[in-house]
């Protein structure tokens, strides 16, 4: 079976840009506050604009469209022209959704400002993901793993804030938030001057020493490839769009929970996954990728067959085991991607952002029309079943050991 090879043939190591790294990935997790916002009003706005559950997924299917659709036309566009003034602008239409969400009187203002916020994410993670790859200096997993895990912090701490400052004092605190945004326009545009001077020097190192591609597989290869890459970010998503949806309504509806107490124990399930996102990464760089997604999808199933069944103690416990493993495929998945297609780095992180978020609110979408019609139980009890797709990463072509200094 062929190899991927491009991992092994670097011929100069740059070092890592880790003040790069870290400031991009601040920014992601201010940008991921700032979606997280959404899901975690929908107990206070279920509520005051008696929404029903199904109203909720179309809230998020808004979302999770506007995030996605857009995302791989916007990388493919920024792989021949690369704009580093669109990670200020990306997060200068989040600001003004969330703004707008604050003091929405009406369900369709609600709708609109989750759509801006899915712009703004639309357009940053593109860029973003090849800021990150420009600074790794070659250890592109972990790169991507310290991006990742700043999205995944937001999306964890978002519904902790939001249950201390907001659930208490209403929704037009969310204005809060906008500290956070205009925070993260000052920065981007800083990571973007940095951008900016990469690609002059790339480039002039380009005219004057010429890149030689490592060997590729066949196009039918990469196609298929992708193919099955795409069903496992389906498995992952789908999972999770129960679990960032529903888990609070999960946890009220058996263990009967103040809305409070179900936002901590989503947090403590979201901390998992940030902790999980940058190990993932890590690991993936020295052992391989696809070991990674292996463990990742398939070895999430014991737990997730396990949840809709244990106590609370129980129940708490499995979603951090849960959390953990399942998190760390994304970063293995999007990097062994893009070695499949290394000159179009944006298109396909676009692609895979892109497909997550959408897959994410169809699947919020279709989660909240079966728990209308059956219970928060059941679907909890049919998504257990999604990680055992994982199966298919047999059919991946083996992965070569990167070993970075």
């Amino acid at each position: 079976m062929k190899l991927l090879a491009n991992e092994n043939f670097p011929s100069k190591v740059n070092p890592t840009i880790y003040p790069i790294l870290f400031a991009i990935s601040f920014t992601h997790l201010l940008n991921d506050v700032t979606q997280s916002t959404i899901p975690s009003l929908y107990p206070i706005i279920k509520t005051d604009f008696r929404l029903s559950f199904t109203q909720i997924g179309i809230i998020t299917l808004v979302f999770q469209l506007t995030a996605s659709i857009l995302q791989p036309f916007i990388g493919r566009y920024t792989d021949k022209k690369p704009k580093p003034q669109s990670l200020a602008i990306g997060m200068t239409f989040s600001l003004t959704g969330l703004i707008c969400l604050a003091f929405a009187p009406s369900y369709w203002v609600i709708l609109v400002s989750a759509g801006l916020i899915g712009i703004g994410s639309s357009i940053f993670h593109p860029e973003a993901s090849r800021v990150a790859q420009l600074a790794s200096g070659g250890r592109k997993g972990l790169a991507q793993s310290i991006f990742q895990v700043g999205g995944n912090t937001g999306s964890a701490i978002g519904p902790l804030l939001v249950a201390l400052i907001v659930l208490p004092n209403g929704q037009n605190h969310l204005i809060v938030f906008a500290l956070g945004c205009l925070a993260g326009i000052v920065i981007l545009m800083r990571v973007g001057k940095w951008y900016q001077e990469k690609l002059i020097e790339k480039a002039a190192n380009t005219t004057t020493h010429p890149v030689h591609h490592a060997y590729r597989l066949p196009r039918e290869k990469i196609i298929f490839s992708i193919g099955i890459l795409v069903t496992l970010i389906f498995s992952k998503y789908f999972y999770m769009a129960s679990m960032t949806s529903y888990f609070t309504f999960f946890l009220m509806d058996k263990f009967h929970l103040p809305v409070k107490d179900a936002q901590l124990y989503l947090f403590i399930f979201l901390a998992a996954v940030a902790i999980g996102t940058i190990l993932g990464g890590s690991i993936g760089d020295r052992y391989g990728r696809k070991m990674v997604i292996w463990v990742s999808i398939l070895g999430a199933a014991p737990f997730t067959l396990l949840l809709p069944y244990a106590s609370l103690f129980w129940t708490i416990i499995l979603a951090v085991l849960v959390g953990l493993i399942i998190s760390s495929a994304f970063s293995a998945i999007l990097v062994y991607a893009t070695d499949l297609m290394p000159d179009k780095i944006g298109m396909v992180a676009g692609l895979f952002f892109g497909f997550s978020f959408g897959m994410g609110g169809i699947a919020s979408a279709l989660l909240g029309v079966l728990a209308d019609h059956t219970s928060i139980e059941y679907v909890f009890r049919i998504c257990a079943f999604l990680p055992l797709i994982g199966i298919v990463t047999a059919f991946l072509p083996r992965h070569r050991v990167s070993h970075q200094i």
